[in-house]
């Protein structure tokens, strides 16, 4: 299996629901690292998995309709506790739609970094 990881960030801000949450049902914000790990068994013609700029490029377009967002406000979100492991989760579902235009991708990992400590990560395969 072949994997090749790009890297970026989005800041956004956002509030939660839940005692579990303690001062975070405030609103906040948060900046994360994102990175997307695209998976593949074979490389495709040119000898690669996928073309680093446009894998590079398509994660940019994703995390660009939600950073410097309050999410709170995005109808998408209403209801929902806008989590790390709910955003790794949108973000991957966005990157999965658009993944095939890539290359020979058939599963795909994202991992958000809340900080250096703690990340979290959703996977889906195709």
């Amino acid at each position: 299996m072949y994997t090749v990881t790009v890297r970026d960030h989005m800041m956004i801000a956002h509030s939660f629901t839940g005692e579990v949450f303690g001062p975070a049902q405030r609103l906040h914000g948060a900046t994360y690292v994102v990175d997307a790990a695209f998976s593949g068994p074979e490389l495709g013609p040119d000898g690669i998995l996928l073309d680093i700029g446009r894998a590079s490029e398509t994660l940019r377009d994703v995390l660009g309709a939600l950073t410097y967002r309050n999410l709170d406000d995005e109808p998408e979100f209403a209801g929902i506790n806008t989590s790390t492991e709910v955003l790794a989760r949108t973000v991957a579902d966005r990157l999965a739609e658009r993944a095939p235009a890539l290359g020979p991708v058939t599963s795909l990992l994202v991992t958000l970094h809340e900080s250096h400590l703690a990340s979290a990560s959703y996977a889906r395969s195709w």
